[in-house]
């Protein structure tokens, strides 16, 4: 038996392969499915299965892709309810793979659907669970994320108790955890960093997984301290139940270079966004008028997401060469399919054909901290979430989380300037950008943000634990 756990930092986010004796199993798969593909043949395999812990909210999974180029069966756990051909397995229901088996069992609660897997091993021994959603390391599933229920966040979170106390803690402790996503996103509050570990480890050191907890007191604490999901999660659910494009016809037409006519063009003609996914310094030298910054090199997909709200806009973008099949892949994980190609020769070419290039201002903390009193620094604008904000901030900034800008952007004055930051540079450039392109013309970005302000000898408040989810 081989099990392998491939990791997504970007996304924060963990699918598997399985195999045994041939056969293989890929467990929530990214859009671009090339991987497993490339890796059952080179183990000379066949790939079996495709394993859907459920309808997944944070990205877009490529089971049906898989399906078609592979002729594996989708399996989904019980009451899913899929707009295409797929095994909707019973709970308790046990598939063959190899030597080996997969037990399928049903944890409701992060969704209805939601199911785990238990692997077999030759010996019919519990070996290890993919709990998608279920349980983390060091945390558990967000109970809102189900599509289309009319239960409240409490009910799932009470389905959620007893799916953990009935299904998951009587296994033995030496069973192996492997969840979907590790630290950094928005499915649960708290999760390690750690990628896999032990139930039994669970079992003493997760809050949710505490012997002496009461079903009441389980359901406030999962619930406490949520904020909305990103608003491109219920968009993400929708598509992995009910189909996309293939991930080769997207590539197709969005991997096309454009001169700057035809890339001003196709502007024109779709009302197309202008992305920009360069490094942070080489935008600031110069960039489209217009453009919005979202870099490549950071959580790039998730912020796409949560500040592009909708799914079918057209989208041209310009990138480093050699990154452009990147960035439209990235874009398509989290349901953006509608790219339309990117400016080849990128600003330099746009520059040589006599248009406009606009730059953004800069400012070190050090510089910030000698030059400016204050009172300037009440308009400087604190991009960061509200819970890391409450957490502790430079006195007398203002809290203008990125998350929000579209929903609070009639708050600021095109007359003032501002000073913005986050923790380290990457959000208040996002910010700045979007702000630009808005008609915001005052804006100065602090370099090295908040973490680079602590040092700059400015009053910051007293820390205090966060109370709201990041």
């Amino acid at each position: 038996m081989k099990i392998e756990q491939i990791y997504t930092g970007c996304l924060a986010e963990a699918d598997y392969y399985i195999e045994s004796n041939g056969e293989a199993a890929i467990i929530d798969p990214l859009r671009e499915v090339a991987p497993y593909i490339e890796r059952s043949k080179e183990n000379q395999a066949t790939i079996k299965y495709v394993l859907e812990t459920h309808f997944h909210a944070d990205f877009v999974s490529g089971h049906l892709d898989l399906a078609k180029k592979t002729g594996a069966q989708i399996v989904y756990g019980p009451t899913a309810q899929p707009n295409f051909e797929a095994l909707i397995a019973e709970d308790g229901q046990e598939l063959p793979l190899g030597n080996i088996k997969i037990k399928v069992l049903h944890t409701p609660g992060h969704t209805m659907e939601s199911s785990t897997y238990l692997v077999l091993d030759e010996h019919n021994d519990p070996y290890a669970i993919f709990t998608g959603d279920t349980l983390f390391i060091g945390d558990v599933g967000r109970p809102d994320l189900a599509v289309k229920t009319d239960l409240t966040r409490e009910d799932l979170a009470g389905h959620l108790f007893e799916s953990l106390r009935n299904k998951i803690m009587p296994l033995p402790d030496e069973v192996i955890v492997y969840p979907a996503h590790g630290a950094g996103t928005a499915c649960g509050k708290n999760l390690s960093s750690e990628t896999f570990d032990t139930l039994g480890n669970q079992k003493m050191f997760n809050y949710a997984l505490r012997q002496d907890m009461s079903k009441e007191e389980f359901v406030e604490e999962v619930t406490e301290g949520l904020v909305d999901p990103p608003q491109y999660f219920p968009k993400n659910a929708v598509l992995n139940k009910m189909g996309y494009d293939s991930i080769d016809e997207v590539l197709e037409r969005g991997v096309v270079d454009l001169d700057v006519k035809q890339f001003k063009d196709v502007v024109e003609r779709n009302e197309a966004l202008i992305l920009d996914t360069r490094h942070k310094k080489d935008f600031v030298k110069g960039f489209v008028p217009g453009s919005i910054w979202i870099g490549i090199e950071d959580n790039f997909a998730p912020w796409v997401g949560a500040l592009i709200t909708d799914l079918n806009q057209p989208i041209v973008f310009l990138a480093h060469p050699g990154t452009e099949e990147e960035v439209v892949t990235r874009l398509s994980r989290v349901g953006y399919d509608n790219t339309l190609g990117f400016l080849k020769g990128g600003i330099a070419a746009w520059a040589a054909a006599n248009n406009e290039v606009n730059t953004l201002e800069e400012i070190s903390a050090r510089d910030f901290a000698k030059a400016f009193d204050a009172r300037a620094k009440k308009v400087t604008l604190d991009v960061r979430k509200e819970s890391e904000f409450e957490a502790q901030h430079l006195e007398g900034a203002q809290n203008f989380p990125l998350d929000f800008i579209n929903k609070n952007m009639e708050q600021l004055d095109q007359t003032q300037t501002y000073y913005l930051h986050c923790q380290g540079g990457y959000r208040s450039l996002i910010t700045a950008s979007i702000l630009r392109a808005r008609g915001f013309k005052k804006l100065v970005n602090i370099k090295g943000g908040f973490d680079a302000l602590k040092d700059a000898d400015l009053k910051v408040t007293a820390f205090k634990e966060p109370t709201t989810m990041l």
